[in-house]
């Protein structure tokens, strides 16, 4: 385990941790506003018109959205969703309209940056993930602004030489095109572990550390150390003792990269790690990965831009691409988490006060239950055409009846069944609700959020959403020994899955199995391969007795050394 001998901590900048791992050098600070001078000669370009200037803006979208096309050609995986997504946004018909109804009193690229700061708002008004789109939204303007004037697109350079690239945030057209030989480590002072910085980086495996305040306010070329595992940014490093550091972490990822599984602790004791899935595309990535089966394959985002619901047919043919992937191992699929930060067009009700705790997962099928029929017979056919072990939890349960009704559903097509913890009154009730299902998975995302009252999308509120928050691990620990007395399993599946750290944590609480993004599997499984069952009881202990998410850190780096 890589740990910090620097004595003086008073200088230390602190964000919440996404990859583990330790870097040292230069800083490159992200410089991505369009220079002011080149907006001012611009004026409005001579576009007195509005439909001169409308055609002006799709000429601008045209180039903007084409260059995410471009990128997400040469990516892979979650940065290629991403900046599909960009591309999407960029193009958007109700973005265009508020733009043309703007032109009518404003120049171009006023019209622009007002029309982005509509759904600016509208996004943060919903919250959750759809909130952190706001970052990709700012990007758009930026790269629109840029084309209209006549400016260079901003956004991260090449460094040339190995650095610590540091930004207010990162756009995913940036973080996507990153090259894991010059960048050392990301350091960004918004954003948080669900961000699209986070989610880049950990499938690129470069150390990342989001949430830091203060890091703009670093000097490019000063030298800096990323402790990207305690969440620590260190701007006077001594250069021996950073150098060291680096040195013991690139040790440890090279046993990490040398892991090949299947999961246990040093003592033999085995832990079930899984992989998070999306689509059948993002199966067949992972079933390359050291992992037993798939612990969350999220089926709601296979139709984000669906209008209709797709048909039982429809829904068969994508889930059998996932399974058969998987023919013969583990697969729990998540039934429809849409709501909230996921909305789906022909499910999700428009316009709640309070979206995040409003009509999303299961509740969706209170007032349309053939949503959740139907998708269980698609499952249910799936399964039995490729034979995997299929079983399938649902999302925001909240009573014992609801996990007993839905459990009951599942059955009747031969299925196993269970549910996610993220509400905190089923961790309450977690010896009641094993009475009906066979096993439970912790979504420690929502959890935390929950359990916390934090937008988990909100910087300002990054240590309340911390999954190290010793609240929430209590409520994971009473979770899993319920799982103990019955002799049920209890998984995590959330991003806290993904830290190694605090996988070891979850395993001495009696957690027996996480589900992750693929990438992370490796230092996962690594880590706990070189941890006894003692320690990990040990280290599950420490973390429970802190007061806060930095006191359980350090209590647990120090059992772990």
């Amino acid at each position: 385990m890589v740990t910090s001998t620097l004595s003086d901590t008073s200088s230390l900048l602190r964000g919440a941790p996404v990859v583990p791992g330790a870097a040292y050098g230069p800083v490159v600070l992200v410089q991505d506003d369009v220079p002011a001078e080149a907006v001012e000669a611009f004026g409005d370009g001579g576009l007195a018109d509005a439909d001169a200037a409308l055609a002006a803006y799709d000429d601008a979208v045209g180039a903007v959205a084409g260059g995410y096309e471009a990128k997400a050609g040469r990516a892979s995986g979650a940065a290629t969703e991403v900046l599909v997504a960009s591309a999407g946004l960029a193009r958007d018909k109700g973005m265009r309209k508020a733009v043309r109804r703007r032109l009518a009193e404003d120049d171009l690229v006023t019209a622009v940056r007002g029309a982005v700061s509509e759904f600016v708002e509208k996004f943060e008004a919903l919250g959750g993930l759809m909130a952190e789109r706001t970052t990709d939204l700012r990007d758009i303007e930026k790269r629109l602004v840029a084309r209209i004037v006549g400016a260079p697109e901003p956004g991260v350079t090449d460094p040339g030489t190995p650095s610590v690239v540091v930004a207010d945030d990162l756009a995913p057209a940036d973080t996507a095109g990153l090259d894991p030989r010059t960048v050392l480590a990301l350091v960004t002072e918004r954003g948080g572990p669900t961000s699209h910085t986070a989610i880049i980086a950990r499938q690129l495996g470069i150390p990342c550390v989001v949430g830091v305040t203060g890091a703009t306010g670093l000097t490019t070329g000063s030298h800096v150390l990323v402790d990207a595992t305690a969440g620590t940014v260190d701007p006077d490093p001594d250069p021996d003792e950073a150098r060291a550091m680096v040195e013991r972490a690139g040790e440890e990822r090279a046993r990490a990269d040398a892991w090949d599984g299947p999961g246990a602790t040093a003592d033999g004791t085995p832990v079930k790690l899984l992989a998070n899935v999306a689509d059948g595309e993002s199966a067949r990535g992972a079933e390359g990965q050291p992992v037993e089966g798939v612990g969350l394959f999220r089926t709601e985002l296979c139709f984000l831009g669906r209008a209709e619901e797709p048909t039982v047919e429809e829904q068969t043919a994508i889930y059998r691409e996932v399974l058969e992937a998987f023919a013969g191992r583990q697969v729990v699929l998540r039934t429809l988490d849409a709501g909230s930060d996921k909305p789906l067009a022909f499910a999700t009700l428009p316009g709640e006060d309070n979206p995040a705790l409003g009509v999303r997962g299961l509740r969706l099928s209170f007032d349309d239950p053939g949503l959740l029929e139907r998708q269980l017979d698609a499952v249910a056919a799936a399964a039995q055409q490729t034979g995997a072990q299929v079983q399938v939890m649902a999302p925001m349960v909240a009573t014992v009846a609801e996990a007993a009704d839905f459990a009951a559903q599942v059955r009747q097509r031969g299925l196993v069944a269970g549910i996610m913890v993220e509400v905190p009154a089923i961790a309450l009730l977690a010896d009641q609700v094993l009475e009906h299902v066979d096993f439970l998975s912790i979504g420690t995302n929502d959890l935390t959020q929950y359990a916390m009252a934090a937008d988990r999308m909100a910087t300002s509120l990054a240590h309340l959403t911390d999954p190290w928050q010793p609240a929430v691990l209590k409520l994971v620990a009473m979770t899993a020994e319920a799982g103990r007395r019955a002799g049920k399993p209890v998984g995590v599946c959330g991003e806290a899955a993904a830290d190694p750290m605090l996988a070891c944590v979850l395993v001495g609480l009696g957690v027996t199995s996480l589900s992750m993004a693929a990438a992370a599997v490796r230092s996962v499984g690594a880590r706990l391969a070189t941890t006894s069952d003692d320690q990990c009881a040990r280290a599950a202990q420490a973390a429970l007795g802190a007061l806060d998410p930095v006191a359980a850190r350090e209590a647990v780096l120090a059992v772990l050394a």
